[in-house]
């Protein structure tokens, strides 16, 4: 018999995905360099070049079964070893390359690290607003997604709400920072706040609250700031990453976690999620991905088109009348929709060829996301669309 699940969730696609063929369908009718797309996350800019050039030079002088072999269930030793390394110097810590655990992305860091500290029925928490996977990432290990009602005033953390919801049964809390849809990087004062207070709850109910930080936005930070280090301010921080964004490499699924040494069982931590992987099928990610990514950790892509981007969006937002908090990284903006209903605004926007992303699956209705990783200057032309589509459709504004 068919899973009965995996059926009902036909009926619950991503809507950000349907949004991107519709965006790909339409391009077919009219050329897609006049759909003004805005609704997936995909990485714009070039991947980095030394990550070309080293791949081909591996590619050249490596044998097959170093490049295209199994790697080991717990990862590359050097790639492990040159990840603790680089973390060590940027944020002061104390990883070795028994801390590290190569993924298949930031998916795959999440499935472990949620697996690794929970148990069915469990509670997670997360933060309004949130990327709608989370829900997926979260039910299929049999925990329960529960969400904290967001602050707008700057979507920081909504203290005495999430100080309600951390009841005794909550395992895990789930955050991104910087934040995928808000564009929010969570300060230096939220994340010690946060961490006194299930420092706090830690002790009062006897067990581990772990943080389970999904940081694959981690370099995307304006303004010539730095996102904090969540793992500086909580022993027990597993940190999920991905190189998608920083070296522009989505398509190579390459991540990890990063056990922070000073938390519970955290010598224990790795070997365990070698186990999760024969369960979930994540395992071995690939050999030749590593190799060429561990010489180019410390890079980036020229990611400075992101910020371009948002003062564009920001600027014209502001200008016809929108209520939007600025963002301070990541490659999305955030903006409240013109009207009570999201989706109902992000439908006529689409009359427009403006492909707008509703925010009622992120768990903050009546706002919209727009993801700014195009061309400048496509954004630049979808300016005036955008202020057709306001005069046009809210004349009253």
């Amino acid at each position: 018999m068919v899973t009965q699940k995996y059926k009902d969730m036909l009926q619950k696609k991503s809507v950000i995905r349907t949004l991107s063929e519709f965006a790909t369908k339409r391009g077919q009718e009219i050329g897609y360099e006049n759909v003004f797309d805005y609704s997936l996350g995909n990485p714009s800019v070039p991947v980095v070049q030394d990550y070309t050039d080293n791949t081909i030079r591996l590619l050249q002088t490596k044998t097959s079964s170093e490049l295209h072999g199994y790697s080991p269930s717990v990862g590359l030793p050097s790639f492990k070893e040159k990840v603790a390394a680089s973390l060590n110097k940027r944020f002061d810590m104390n990883y070795t390359a028994n801390h590290i655990f190569p993924t298949s992305g930031a998916a795959g860091a999440l499935a472990h690290a949620l697996r690794a500290v929970t148990s069915p029925g469990d509670d997670v928490l997360t933060f309004a607003p949130y990327f709608p996977e989370y829900n997926c990432y979260v039910g299929m290990t049999g925990a329960n997604l529960r969400v904290v009602p967001a602050n707008t005033a700057d979507f920081q953390v909504d203290f005495e709400q999430f100080e309600k919801m951390l009841t005794p049964n909550v395992s895990a809390v789930l955050i991104n920072t910087p934040n995928n849809p808000s564009g929010a990087v969570y300060s230096a004062e939220t994340l010690k706040k946060l961490a006194q207070l299930m420092e706090d709850k830690q002790k009062e109910y006897g067990h581990d609250i772990f943080i389970i930080s999904d940081e694959p936005y981690r370099e995307i930070v304006f303004d010539g700031k730095k996102a904090p280090y969540v793992s500086k301010f909580y022993d027990n921080t597993l940190s999920c990453y991905s190189f998608s964004k920083s070296l522009s490499l989505p398509g190579e699924r390459i991540g990890y976690v990063a056990v922070n040494p000073t938390c519970t069982d955290a010598d224990l931590l790795v070997p365990m999620m070698s186990q999760i992987s024969r369960g979930i099928g994540h395992n071995c990610p690939s050999s030749l991905i590593m190799m060429g990514v561990e010489d180019v950790l410390d890079e980036t892509s020229d990611m400075t088109v992101y910020e371009t981007n948002m003062n564009l969006l920001y600027d014209k937002l502001i200008e016809l009348g929108f209520s939007c908090v600025r963002p301070s990284g990541t490659f999305y903006i955030f903006p409240k929709a013109l009207e009570e209903d999201a989706v109902a605004f992000c439908n006529k926007a689409l009359k427009y060829d403006l492909v707008l992303v509703p925010s009622d699956s992120f768990g903050c209705p009546g706002y919209f996301r727009m993801a700014y990783c195009i061309d400048t200057e496509k954004v630049v032309r979808s300016l005036d669309a955008l202020e057709r589509f306001v005069k046009t459709e809210y004349p009253d504004r």
